[in-house]
């Protein structure tokens, strides 16, 4: 595991960020990644490219725990900007979606990753982004 991925032509690093949150068995995994979408991009459907910091989100739900995973690509000076503006989302505790359904969830962990080397990939297109 390694801490960051750079690309010399550009100024971005790829970075990740770890989180747990808990809801209820109905609610829709996805909401968090959402208003985390809303808070770096100000809205959940909007044009490429991301204004602060090209990202994607997966959710893995286990019981009624939702293991999130943000990698995303930011100038390094943007890092910490980025990652206080994910953990405000996710301390929000609630979306309400485009169906007009609103899930609720509680924050438990959220702190810095480890970029895998199997996200390499995936991270070189954020940064290129």
């Amino acid at each position: 595991m390694r801490p960051a991925r750079w690309d010399t032509e550009s100024v971005r690093q790829a970075f990740v960020h770890d989180a747990v949150v808990t809801m209820e068995a109905d609610g829709d995994a996805r909401a968090p990644g959402g208003a985390i979408t809303v808070a770096l991009c100000g809205h959940w459907d909007h044009e490429p490219p991301c204004p602060l910091a090209p990202h994607s989100t997966d959710a893995q739900r286990s019981g009624d725990q939702v293991r999130l995973r943000v990698l995303f690509a930011a100038e390094p000076t943007a890092e910490t900007e980025v990652r206080g503006r994910i953990d405000a989302a996710l301390s929000r505790g609630s979306l309400t979606g485009p169906d007009g359904v609103t899930t609720r969830w509680l924050l438990r962990d959220a702190r810095p990753g480890l970029l895998r080397d199997d996200e390499a990939e995936h991270a070189d297109r954020l940064i290129r982004h």
